[in-house]
């Protein structure tokens, strides 16, 4: 597939540079630029012919579009030259617009099976991108066309199309480039082939700003030729995508790939788009007459209004990632359960309430039974599933009020609120019964007594699991009490 893309794109280099020293007649021009349109729309429709069934349909779109602009070049010919039809709109023009609304379904397409529409960031972003070119495209083309005084609303309309579906070609490939989905050197390729399409439109406004895009023409020939050759480059480009080896992740979804990030590229676009209108507004007052004030008051305002939606979003993305690393440092990574840091944040609460309640509470330290020698024999990974199991195990036989947390390696804390003697050796009971896969624990309890620090209080819980373990393991030692059980 490779090759074929290496040996399409070097025959369209050839036949680009070719077209710039063909003879000056229009039938020749307008024959090797259709030529070259629809070789571009034959390879688009064989590199998709490559791809799932799933894949092909947005590049069946990108081929049409492609051969209707195409065959508008030679349509506009025969107009021209043998039924003498130049005033807009000419039967070429429904050819050449039908690039844009076959281009947009394409995108769109392929937007919906990369990620899902309701990706407001990316959404928001292809939004200011659009809204700040939107305005220049309304200043410089849309409006002045209705100076004209000779063109009928149906010229009118038929110009204002072209720009309008550059902006439509915009908002879509900006919202692509700003979603998720798989992305590659078709991906960038496409984008590319919009990118030079939407400079050959610009070209033609800026002749049209200077006086007329006929008038220079004619003066400087090899210019047509060059904005020509643009076209037919966008043409070569979409077909290049399309045998591109990476056109097949264009349709990847988003959980597969993430989306792009704020960049510092992205950031510098956004932040062009957003100056376009005081740009805009500081050119006109220093030319001492603002002409376009209300469109400049309406593209501020929506650009102002998607940049306050686009800083909510990142605010609450801050505040959720926050949040979630909040969790994650108070979280044991293995077993799910509450860790160190989280136990020695609750412990003292729960003294507190208890004092304040005058309620008893007691605290129970589990160590699992040789598990050093579990691990040697059975290796790590067998131990990190036993500790899963012992801890998932465990926590269903505690009551709502209690937490266990894991203290470290095979080292288990359980705070028993209400709980006396009793009732605490009870519950590690039932924990020590659950135990996975004949392991057993040794355990050692100890009843808060009103007045001691939780240190101190946990120091007892802890000398009563030595205990536990110099009295033989598989048991629970009280420190109140002194005595062992099995």
């Amino acid at each position: 597939m490779s090759i074929t893309r290496g040996r399409f794109a070097l025959l369209a280099a050839v036949a680009i540079v070719a077209y710039q020293f063909l003879p000056d007649t229009g039938w020749w021009s307008a024959g090797w630029q259709v030529g070259v349109g629809w070789s571009a729309a034959a390879a688009i429709l064989l590199g998709a012919r490559r791809l799932s069934r799933r894949d092909r349909t947005p590049w069946w779109f990108f081929a049409a579009g492609v051969f209707c602009n195409a065959t508008g070049i030679g349509v506009a010919r025969v107009a021209q030259d043998v039924w003498g039809l130049v005033s807009l709109p000419t039967p070429a023009d429904p050819f050449f617009l039908g690039l844009y609304p076959a281009c947009a379904a394409g995108i769109a397409l392929l937007i919906r099976r990369r990620d899902e529409w309701r990706n407001w960031t990316a959404v928001i972003d292809a939004a200011t991108i659009t809204t700040g070119v939107g305005l220049l495209a309304w200043v410089y083309v849309i409006e002045p066309v209705h100076i004209g005084s000779q063109m009928d609303r149906l010229a009118h309309a038929t110009q204002a199309a072209y720009p309008l579906g550059d902006l439509l070609l915009i908002a879509l490939m900006a919202r692509l480039l700003r979603g998720g989905g798989g992305r590659g050197t078709a991906l960038w390729t496409m984008a590319a082939a919009l990118g030079v399409l939407l400079i050959g439109d610009s070209s033609w406004v800026v002749l049209d700003n200077l006086g007329g895009a006929e008038p220079i023409l004619a003066e400087l020939p090899w210019l047509g030729r060059v904005l020509e050759s643009v076209f037919l480059t966008s043409f070569v480009l979409f077909a290049v995508a399309a045998l591109d080896p990476d056109a097949a992740r264009l349709g990847r979804t988003a959980q597969d790939q993430p989306g792009a990030r704020l960049g510092p590229g992205l950031l510098v676009l956004l932040t062009g788009a957003a100056l376009i209108a005081p740009a805009l507004l500081a050119s006109q007052v220093q030319a001492g007459h603002v002409v376009n004030g209300w469109s400049i008051v309406l593209c501020s305002t929506s650009v102002f209004l998607l940049v306050v939606a686009r800083m909510s979003g990142l605010v609450r993305e801050v505040e959720r990632q926050a949040s979630q690393v909040r969790a994650l440092a108070r979280s044991d990574e293995l077993t799910g359960l509450p860790n160190r840091r989280a136990w020695n944040d609750e412990l003292p609460r729960a003294l507190e309430r208890a004092r304040r309640d005058q309620q008893v509470i007691a605290v129970g330290i589990v160590d699992l039974d040789r598990f050093k020698l579990f691990n040697d024999t059975y290796g790590h990974p067998a131990g990190d599933r036993l500790l899963k199991a012992a801890s998932a195990a465990w926590h269903g036989t505690l009551r709502d009020v209690d937490l266990i947390a894991r203290f470290g390696g095979e080292e288990f804390v359980v705070l028993l609120p209400g709980a006396d003697g009793a009732e605490g050796h009870a519950v590690l009971g039932r924990m020590l019964a659950v135990t996975p896969q004949e392991q057993t624990f040794s355990a050692g309890l100890a009843v808060w007594d009103g007045e001691e620090t939780s240190e101190e209080l946990l120091q007892r819980a802890d000398d009563a699991l030595y205990r536990a373990k110099a009295g033989g393991r598989n048991r629970i030692e009280s420190a109140e009490e002194h005595h062992t059980a099995a």
